[in-house]
């Protein structure tokens, strides 16, 4: 098996390395990953400049690839022959906090696994439920060791087609995860606020600030399931059609000059 581990976080960051460790007992693995951090990056494809790729050598004298594009470039470029061979899976992350909830759809991490899936490639993404404003040093071994259980399972029963799984792991020690559930997507809610500011010349320029997201722990929800001390997998869709809602809104009138009332 050829496995293509990725992240947001950029390439050196040692969630990629733990990652890529533990794939090794799955089967080949090559690395491609930005050379910076392109987290709440969402679903990149770069077409208004070149990509630039150039090889380094990571902590452990891994041979890895870094890309001057977004998460979803480098899965682009290697699935469009950078690297020759074909990748049975691809892995992404991991990423240093949670991805849970509508962050799905800024994630570096989780778009680069979506990029995978528009390829017909499984993929997955993880992330580790990581407190905010943490200082103290991370090992990220004991996730890297639940991924590579995921990625086995992965490799041993397969993903539909347009169907990626997006994973967070807890917080904790290995002996205090509780095991594994199955989640749908939780309720993030943000707390953004803009900020006016003028440069020099007084020109406008804004800042997009506030605090950050909290969650929702409703059990069965993704963030519920990282609360109560598992393991979140979610599978995640390509097809974002409302289709209970095709019925209602082709019965809307589209000739109508009537003013919407307020």
């Amino acid at each position: 098996m050829h496995i293509l581990v990725t992240n947001d976080d950029g390439v050196t960051a040692p969630g990629i390395l733990a990652l890529a460790q533990e794939m090794r007992a799955l089967g080949k693995v090559t690395i491609l990953a930005p050379d910076r951090n392109w987290s709440a990056s969402g679903h990149v494809k770069t077409l208004d400049r070149p990509l630039r790729v150039k090889e380094i050598k990571l902590d452990d004298g891994t041979r890895a690839w870094a890309c001057d594009g977004a998460p979803s470039d480098c899965v682009s470029l290697a699935a469009n022959g950078f690297v020759e061979e074909k990748f049975d899976l691809v892995v992404s992350g991991i990423n240093s906090y949670a991805n849970v909830g509508h962050d799905v759809t800024y994630s570096g991490t989780v778009t680069a696994a979506m990029e995978a899936t528009i390829w017909e490639i499984p993929a997955i993404a993880f992330s580790l439920d990581q407190p905010e404003g943490n200082t103290a040093p991370v090992d990220f071994m004991p996730a890297a060791r639940i991924a590579q259980r995921v990625a086995r399972a992965v490799a041993r029963y397969g993903l539909p087609k347009n169907v990626l799984l997006n994973v967070n792991i807890p917080f904790l020690p290995a002996d205090q995860i509780k095991g594994f559930r199955i989640s749908r997507m939780g309720l993030r809610v943000y707390h953004d606020k803009l900020d006016r500011r003028a440069d020099p010349r007084g020109r406008p320029y804004y800042w997009i600030i506030g605090e950050s997201p909290t969650s929702v722990p409703e059990r069965g929800t993704d963030t519920g399931t990282l609360a109560e001390g598992y393991v979140s997998i979610t599978p995640l869709q390509l097809d974002l059609t409302a289709y209970q809602l095709m019925p209602e809104i082709d019965t809307w009138d589209w000739d109508s000059d009537a003013t919407p009332t307020p």
